[in-house]
């Protein structure tokens, strides 16, 4: 499993886990596929409910703003139109200023909302980086708060964190008939 690996590379770095917690995290942010959840078990495991907490919201911070920087200065000029398909990140992409800076926020506040989408969506809008940081990492504080709960309560597998998981499934599952009916529409 992912989150042993990483505790196994956190536990032989010593002094430098926080260094390599927040490096894992830049990658996870910069590849925009792989869900950083594993990755905040990891630092709850590892470095406790709050420090751990932390260590997180440090990474995935400093993930979507160098995915920012990175996405502004590829995306643009080889997939200008990639979320021609996503109608929501569609109107950030077309805002500015303030605007633009809620928007961020709105999107950052839904703690499993897909981070890399909308952090290309504001790589791809015409925000500022400052603006771009400032919301990204407002927006990151309640979601990462709801995520760690949730995942600290499914490790310690009592009765909250089974109804988390049980919720998450039907969740999911609903998704997905959801979308297999929209697919057979078509």
């Amino acid at each position: 499993m992912a989150q042993d690996i990483v505790l196994e590379w956190l536990q032989s770095a010593g002094a430098l886990a926080i260094i390599i917690s927040i490096i894992i995290n830049i990658v996870i942010s910069i590849l925009a596929i792989i869900p950083s959840v594993f990755l905040t078990a990891a630092n709850i495991t590892f470095f406790g409910f709050w420090q751990g907490t932390v260590i997180s919201f440090l990474g995935e911070s400093v993930g979507a703003i160098v995915s920012f920087y990175l996405y502004r200065m590829g995306v643009k000029t080889f997939a200008p139109n990639i979320l021609d398909r996503y109608k929501p990140l569609r109107k950030l992409q077309n805002t500015s200023g303030w605007e633009a800076f809620y928007l961020i926020v709105a999107f950052r506040l839904l703690p499993f909302a897909p981070s890399g989408l909308v952090t290309l969506a504001g790589s791809l809008s015409s925000m500022s980086f400052v603006s771009f940081a400032l919301a990204s990492s407002i927006g990151k504080i309640p979601a990462l708060l709801i995520e760690a709960t949730s995942v600290y309560y499914v490790l310690e597998w009592n009765w909250v964190g089974q109804v988390i998981l049980m919720i998450f499934f039907i969740i999911v599952v609903g998704y997905l008939i959801k979308r297999r009916k929209r697919v057979d529409r078509s």
